[in-house]
Parts: structure tokens; C-alpha cells; sequence
């Protein structure tokens, strides 16, 4: 497994360093798409050739997040365009099940514009997040804001990664899994806040209907 790992992350800096930029945000179409292609084999590269002078740092993040906005949007489209049966059909070809997009739409439907963002920097639901945007029809300009943020939060992350450890795939994995081990009573906090403000307004709404 390491050495496919190593082969495949060889192949994407080769990739990226010929492709560029457009290299960058096609990948991260398919990372932010329902394709099971990782973020963390993708932008690392990209800030390691960014270390190297071949390519821009900040230009790497901006592709990064362009190409995560266009494969959100792409899975919104498609949410749009098919319903949720042929969603639900389509997400078995690439391990989603029924019970784990159940929990993602009901937590979407109740909290849209916070479970975007904060769905888009968690591991196995950034990639579906926006099929529930889509069949609740969420108007696009909040949909583009929290998806932009929360996928450059996490971009910004790996690209630094990159652009300090360099093309060391062992490097990059660990620093990737303590970031988000870090990021996580983060994620925590800003939930907690937010379901306390949630709750308040649900509160003062109660009261003012008396």
C-alpha cells in the first residue's frame, strides 16, 4: 500500500509540475467531487513544488480552492438534476451509504449554512456535503461562501505542509493527521458555540410568539 501510495503522489507531482496550475484545480475537482481522490496526495505536491520555485504558493492555494468550488458545485448540480434516488444509486459506486448520507442531509437540513463549513473540513463528508445543498436548493452565494472557507482552511493547511516538509509522503501524512487532530477541538468549539446561539435564538423566538 505505501509504495502504490508513493508511486501515485510521484505521479501527481509529475502531473501537476507539467500541468500546472490547471493540473491543481482538475485534481481538486475530483478530490471535492464524488470521486475518492484525496486532498492530502493533491496540495502537498503542489506546495512542495510551490518550496521548489516552480510554482506559487498563493496561486496554488487559489487553484486548490477553485478547484474544490467547482467540483462542490458539480455534486450540487447533479443533486439538482437527478433527485435523491439517483444520488443515492450513483454514491453506492463509490462507498456511500444510505444511513451515512441520511445523517449528513438531516444535520444539513436543520444547520445549511454552518454544516457546509464545517462539513467541507471533515474527512468523508467534505465530498458529500454539497448533494444535501443541492436537493435543499440552498441559493448559491452562501453555498460558494461556506464551501470557499471551509475548503481553504483545510487547503491552506496542506499547502503549507508541502511547501515545508517537502516530498516526504510519510512527513506529509503525519503533519496532515496531527493538523486535523489539532483542528478538531476547533470544529468542536465553533459547533458548540454554534448550537448555543441556535438555541438561544430558537429561545427568544418562543418568547416573542407568546
Amino acid at each position: 500500500m505505501r509504495e502504490i501510495l508513493l508511486s501515485l503522489v510521484k505521479t501527481i507531482v509529475a502531473v501537476v509540475g507539467k500541468l500546472g496550475y490547471p493540473g491543481i484545480i482538475f485534481m481538486m475537482f475530483l478530490e471535492s467531487s464524488f470521486f475518492p481522490f484525496p486532498s492530502e496526495v493533491v496540495i502537498p505536491p503542489a506546495g512542495y513544488l510551490a518550496s521548489s520555485g516552480r510554482l506559487n504558493l498563493f496561486l496554488v492555494i487559489a487553484c486548490g480552492i477553485a478547484g474544490s468550488l467547482l467540483g462542490a458545485l458539480f455534486n450540487y448540480w447533479l443533486a439538482v438534476r437527478l433527485g435523491r434516488p439517483a444520488i443515492l444509486r450513483l454514491g453506492r459506486c463509490f462507498g456511500l451509504t444510505e444511513a451515512g448520507f441520511t445523517r449528513v442531509e438531516k444535520f444539513f437540513l436543520h444547520h445549511g449554512s454552518f454544516s457546509t463549513f464545517i462539513g467541507r473540513l471533515v474527512p468523508g463528508v467534505r465530498q458529500y456535503i454539497s448533494f444535501p445543498a443541492g436537493l435543499a436548493r440552498m441559493p448559491l452565494a452562501p453555498f460558494i461562501l461556506y464551501t470557499g472557507l471551509g475548503a481553504g482552511i483545510w487547503i491552506v493547511i496542506l499547502a503549507l505542509i508541502g511547501y515545508l516538509v517537502g516530498n516526504n509522503q510519510e512527513l506529509v501524512q503525519r503533519y496532515s493527521h496531527q493538523a486535523f487532530i489539532y483542528l478538531l477541538p476547533l470544529l468542536v468549539l465553533a459547533t458548540a458555540i454554534y448550537c448555543w446561539r441556535h438555541w438561544r435564538q430558537q429561545k427568544d423566538k418562543k418568547k416573542a410568539g407568546r
